[in-house]
């Protein structure tokens, strides 16, 4: 899940799920035209729980798919513009905006299916989203609907259905919100908990507005690109003023020079902490500006059938472009000649070359166990004296009966109950995210689908012996669907059909993320986004994607690195214009900005 950055995977422990997937080489049948990306559903929020009239096709085991792809002819001796190391959002956006440039691209992806955290599994006739169930980007407006562009620059659109509530906040002293999808339907509801803070309300969020506009206004490729960045500063020069205003500061920062009151501040956090796993203090004012007005401007649509259309799609049209994707590729080493990153291996041993090569990975991964033989560049060293790995996630899939859930229950729910203290600590707070009210066909009829997770550190779940582990995520799992069923709905655990849990270990397992971490977080209140960086690194050819890049964690930041990477990319294979003094120059000051965090 992921409400901007906040997302989680489950994946079986026991590989005793029914995974399911498509054939890459067929159409599916959520393509669309080359003009929008997303169709709205003929959908009405009064009759958001009737069933939506679209059921997914019968799928090709995984394993079938696999085998297809792989005899499609992906072997050693092709030449590629770009080798893409992972098939996450990001990975996916970079590679396709790469591929409708006219490079020929090779995503080389660990599991059976695309997508990383925003995947899903089948199982009992259930379809459970593994990670992100809030989209944003997914509108049909603006600039910074980026998963709605990436799809339709490869001829893809989805049908979404609309969400009237982002999150419905359950916190300490009984204070309840929902963020609606209007605007002013959340202000007016925020003011009527804070009367005494109006003023300072929308003075906060009116600054988180400045941001979003600026951002909404430009066209969006690499900052560090400087052709582009220096014609956009003369198109739009207020705005890019604006966005280097905010650019090293943070939102509780912002909202203490408008709000006093505590608990409005710790709702704040709250709302931060839904963004980046961190609080107010230390989520930077950009990254809160683009998710806490997104959610109004084009709203949060889900995909019908599932969020793991998005990945299917984007790899189908890949491969229409003339790409290739290869599945059960295990990358374990970028291969480096004469100090430039020019092909992968992988763990059967074979090797795949390129012009340049693009991780998804994180960076720990990627500079740890990828390069393990090359020296760590100084930019990275700087990283990592910045960030830390953020924890990774307790996560539980749930089929429940559906007369559980009260009429008009909410799809997304944030909780923590009693101390504001906890919102940071591991099982703290709980994100509950229920897609089957919006979508009736994930699951069989009478049911609906449950989604927990938690924060949760790998510590915890290692040296276990296997009887102990699985007594520790029964035990855990029961506490924290108790304290569901305390707040929320009553009778919770007898009306539940079906339940997995995964842990740290399983995100590590199945998404090859160092400490099963969601990403970056750090280490002290930090400069904005000073310290976060772009897509090039230390070492010639070899760019980052993902949420170790500018600008952070969550599906919109994502793709937006995606997007970034590959204009970046595209400039130095020769695709778009360059200019080689231009761009020492521009890399050359970034690289000293990031020094200042």
């Amino acid at each position: 899940m992921s409400l901007g950055c906040y997302q989680t995977v489950l994946f079986p422990t026991e590989g005793k799920s029914d995974f399911s997937s498509w054939n890459p080489l067929k159409n599916s049948q959520l393509k669309g035209n080359k003009i929008s990306g997303v169709k709205f559903s003929n959908f009405q929020v009064s009759q958001r729980r009737k069933c939506i009239p679209m059921k997914l096709k019968s799928l090709l085991s995984v394993d079938s798919a696999v085998e297809i792809e792989g005899k499609e002819g992906v072997n050693t001796g092709s030449k590629y513009d770009a080798i893409v190391i992972g098939s996450g959002i990001g990975g996916l956006v970079a590679a396709t905006q790469l591929a409708v440039k006219g490079a020929k691209v090779l995503v080389l992806e660990k599991y059976v299916i695309p997508g990383g955290s925003s995947g899903y599994y089948q199982r009992d006739g259930y379809t459970f989203d593994v990670g992100s169930s809030v989209m944003f980007g997914f509108s049909d407006k603006g600039n910074l609907n980026l998963i709605t562009q990436a799809l339709a620059a490869v001829g893809r659109e989805m049908e979404v259905i609309p969400d009237p509530t982002t999150v419905h906040f359950h916190l300490p002293n009984n204070l309840s919100v929902q963020v609606h999808r209007e605007y002013s339907e959340f202000i007016n509801e925020l003011m009527s908990k804070f009367p005494h803070e109006k003023e300072g309300i929308l003075k906060f969020y009116g600054e988180c507005w400045k941001i979003f506009n600026a951002l909404n206004s430009l066209q969006l490729k690499s900052l560090e690109e400087p052709i582009y960045l220096f014609g956009q500063f003369f198109q739009k020069p207020l705005e890019c003023l604006t966005l280097a205003y905010y650019l090293p500061q943070n939102a509780g920062d912002i909202a203490r020079k408008y709000v006093k009151d505590p608990d409005l501040l710790s709702f704040i956090d709250a709302e931060c902490f839904i963004v980046s796993t961190v609080n107010a203090l230390r989520t930077p004012m950009i990254n809160a500006g683009m998710v806490l007005c997104d959610r109004h401007f084009g709203g949060i649509n889900y995909p019908v059938g599932g969020v793991g259309g998005i990945a299917k799609s984007l790899a189908e049209g890949l491969i229409d472009q003339g790409s290739e994707i290869l599945y059960k590729a295990n990358v374990t080493n970028i291969i480096i000649d004469q100090g430039k990153a020019v092909g992968v291996k992988i763990s059967d041993g074979r090797e795949f070359f390129a012009q340049t090569i693009i991780s998804n990975a994180t960076r720990w991964d990627t500079f740890g166990k990828l390069l393990k033989a090359e020296n760590l560049p100084k930019e990275e060293e700087n990283f990592q004296k910045v960030y830390v790995k953020a924890p990774s996630f307790l996560s539980i899939h749930m089929g429940v009966k559906a007369d559980v859930l009260p009429p008009d229950t909410d799809c997304h729910h944030f909780v923590l109950e009693n101390d504001w203290t906890r919102l940071e600590e591991p099982y703290g707070s709980i994100f509950l995210s229920i897609p089957t009210v919006l979508d009736s066909s994930l699951a069989p009829k009478g049911r609906h689908i449950l989604h927990i997770f938690t924060t949760s550190p790998l510590e915890d779940w290692e040296g276990l012996p296997p009887k102990d582990y699985e007594a520790k995520k029964e035990l855990i799992a029961d506490e924290i669907i108790g304290r569901l069923e305390k707040k929320l709905f009553p009778g919770l655990k007898s009306s539940i059909v079906f339940k997995e849990v995964g842990t740290p270990k399983t995100h590590r397992r199945y998404l090859a993320r160092d400490m099963g971490t969601y990403g970056p977080m750090p280490r002290q209140i930090p400069k904005g986004l000073l310290g976060m960086p772009f897509n090039t690194t230390g070492i010639s050819g070899l760019y980052c994607v993902g949420d170790s890049c500018f600008p952070g964690q969550g599906v919109i930041a994502v793709a937006f690195s995606g997007v970034m990477c590959a204009h970046r990319v595209a400039a130095d294979i020769g695709l778009e214009k360059k200019s080689p003094i231009l761009d020492a120059a521009l890399l050359g000051l970034l690289g000293w900005l990031r020094t200042l965090a």
